[in-house]
């Protein structure tokens, strides 16, 4: 990159303040706990979503052997503490985490439940209500160990084709150790789903995440493994989708204890980067178009050892997201981490990392600053703007231990605008591709639904936006239309709708 470009991009997205974050647990109606044995070792999930149309996300806890609970956002106003109210769900136990996505069309949110045991599909109703929908939609699933998934729109159908990621195989009397199970691709049959179709190998998922990664018009489904059970020979993978096949010819594989995964263009190419965490080295990848190659130490993302505490034993990570956090412009990079029980390989008191980005590109610890550098056995997370005032909080399930809720409260933040595209159908556009230009440079985002660890969300894609006070976005909606660029107000969220080659905006 040449100098002035890099001057550029310093004066358009300076530096701003600190990060703050304020606890705000107690603004939750219970102290929910994710517990229970060795099967809810791993799992931990969050979804974020807004399952009553007023705005304001909402969150769906898993609970592993306690129940899995619904938070209803009540938080009074832009700024206001953050508050919660218990909403009514299905008595669900064992469940690991979920996914929001709008199944079946309908404009509500349903949810892709991931459990030991039978997954389930639940339908979204009026006032985040929710009913077991897996019959009426010809969804039959096994009896697995399910902990991640994915979703997207193959052309021509209504329905997602879906994909459940198992971990062992508990039915193997051989197991746990090299008793991976194989996971699972569903297929929409109409306006439900037939006999699954089996991913195979398997070396023990723990995330999933569809991506166009290349950007071609062709989502590839990528999986992150668990290596402390394969023993031989697994690896990160990469699958095909039509039809199901594993990527071999120019996939260059990598072997680590893979956790979540995070997928973020943070060169400005427009095409996205890959984070996989693990348990040791937390993976950053740069994406050539063709393949990946691995960031280089001095990035500062790697986070491989507790950055407090005398405790030098490696991390382990699990759910990495990247969000601007100050809205600088910069995409910044939180990793929830925990120790899987009491393995004695790796550290006990491994602090959570937000890595904030710095305008060379570089990544700068600052948990400890905003005080989010908690120590429990963290699983699940998710950056949101429960309260709407523009700056994204933060929700962290841990195992053993009380879910974390925290409002960013981080002062002289930059400008910012949530985009939220629509259509019909499917209407979220997963698989769009959403590009926003202000300050001089253009940003990509793809809409996607799956990643993370065991969790995810759905609603507006959130762009810090600096010092610039202008914005521009364009569509490239999941059937390749490509939109005219179109301006968008800033500092508020705006829905868009495609209009042929326009855009139509709406509040």
């Amino acid at each position: 990159m040449r100098a002035g470009v890099i001057l550029a991009a310093i004066l358009a997205n300076p530096a701003f303040a600190e990060p703050v974050f304020v606890d705000r647990a107690d603004g939750l109606p219970v102290r929910h706990i994710y517990a229970g044995g060795w099967e809810h070792f791993v799992g931990g999930g969050v979804a974020v979503f807004d399952c009553n149309a007023d705005g304001r996300p909402d969150i769906f806890a898993a609970g592993g052997e306690n129940p899995a609970r619904l938070f209803v956002n009540a938080t009074r106003a832009p700024g206001a503490p953050l508050t919660f109210a218990e909403g009514g769900t299905p008595d669900l136990a064992h469940v690991t985490g979920a996914y929001p996505l709008d199944i079946d069309g309908d404009g509500r949110l349903d949810l892709a439940v991931l459990r030991v045991g039978h997954d389930l599909l639940l339908r979204g109703g009026p006032g985040c209500t929710f009913t077991d929908a897996s019959d009426a939609w010809g969804f039959h699933p096994r009896d697995a160990w399910t902990t991640a998934f994915s979703a997207t729109w193959e052309k021509g159908q209504e329905f997602p084709t879906l994909a459940f990621g198992h971990y062992v195989d508990r039915s193997n009397p051989d197991g746990p150790f090299e008793a991976c199970d194989t996971s699972d691709l569903y297929r929409p049959a109409g306006r439900g789903y037939g006999t699954a179709e089996v991913i195979a190998p398997g070396f023990c998922a723990l995330s999933m995440l569809v991506t166009d990664w290349r950007r071609t018009g062709e989502p590839e489904l990528r999986i992150s493994n668990d290596r402390h059970y394969y023993v031989r020979g697994g690896y990160e993978q990469m699958f095909r989708l039509t039809p199901l096949k594993e990527r071999v010819e120019d996939w260059k594989r990598v072997s680590l204890w893979g956790m979540g995964i995070a997928s973020q263009d943070l060169t400005g190419d427009g095409l996205p980067e890959v984070m996989m965490t693990s348990m040791g080295d937390q993976l950053l990848q740069f994406n050539t178009g063709t393949g990946f190659i691995n960031a280089p130490y001095s990035i500062g993302s790697y986070a491989q050892r507790p950055f407090t505490g005398d405790d030098g034993r490696p991390s382990t990570g699990w759910h990495a997201e990247f969000a601007d956090v100050d809205n600088d412009g910069r995409m910044d990079l939180f990793i929830a981490k925990g120790n899987v029980d009491q393995m004695p390989s790796n550290a006990m008191r491994d602090p959570n990392n937000l890595l904030m980005q710095q305008p060379d590109g570089t990544f700068a610890e600052r948990a400890d600053v905003a005080g989010v550098d908690t120590t429990d056995r963290s699983r699940g997370a998710a950056l949101a703007d429960f309260d709407g005032d523009g700056k994204l909080d933060l929700v962290v399930v841990n195992r053993r231990a009380p879910m974390e809720l925290w409002q960013n409260v981080t002062l002289e933040t930059g400008h910012w605008a949530g985009i939220e595209p629509q259509m019909a159908g499917n209407t979220r556009a997963i698989g769009a591709w959403l590009e926003l230009r202000a300050g001089g440079r253009i940003t990509a985002r793809e809409v996607t639904v799956g990643g993370g660890h065991a969790g995810g969300q759905a609603g507006p894609l959130h762009f810090g936006l600096g010092s610039a006070t202008r914005a521009e976005v364009r569509m490239i909606w999941p059937d390749g239309t490509t939109s005219d660029w179109t301006a968008v107000p800033v500092d508020c969220v705006t829905r868009l709708h495609p209009d042929g080659t326009a855009l139509r905006l709406s509040p």
